[in-house]
């Protein structure tokens, strides 16, 4: 009878532990990015990050600004503002990107910044914001 009081009372001091520590562990933050139309709505952002800088910065040799237009305020980048070009052209390629692995290399869901893609901005780019060949000059 001892035993099994020492094993009841263990495990409701266990339990107590258990449901206090999960209380109190901090909630992951849900940012809600406005204006995505090719990546996830949901994407982390963590993995945006990554996406904009593995592949457009170091795809492309640019910096945030190639895309994305100032704010009104005149303090930073609004990045949900579609004001710049270069932002829906950036889009399509992304698009066509997508649809390349999709029907060439048949990948079933394709996402930008996937290390499944067989084909990425930087095949083309190499490090470049206008690859020869599109006329833009250097």
């Amino acid at each position: 009878m001892k035993i099994n009081k020492k094993l009841g009372v263990i495990v409701c001091i266990l339990i107590t532990v258990t449901i206090g520590v999960a209380a109190t562990s901090p909630k992951p933050i849900i940012t809600h990015y406005t204006n995505l139309k090719v990546l996830p709505k949901d994407i982390s952002s963590k993995n945006l990050q990554e996406i904009m800088v593995d592949d457009f910065q170091d795809g492309l040799g640019v910096t945030c600004s190639f895309c994305h237009a100032n704010s009104k305020d005149g303090h930073g980048l609004d990045f949900a503002s579609d004001a710049k070009p270069e932002k829906e052209i950036s889009r399509a390629m992304m698009r066509m990107t997508i649809g390349i692995n999709k029907k060439y290399f048949k990948l079933k869901h394709p996402l930008i910044g996937s290390g499944a893609l067989t084909i990425t901005c930087s095949t083309c780019h190499k490090g470049e914001a206008f690859p020869d060949g599109t006329g833009e000059q250097k």
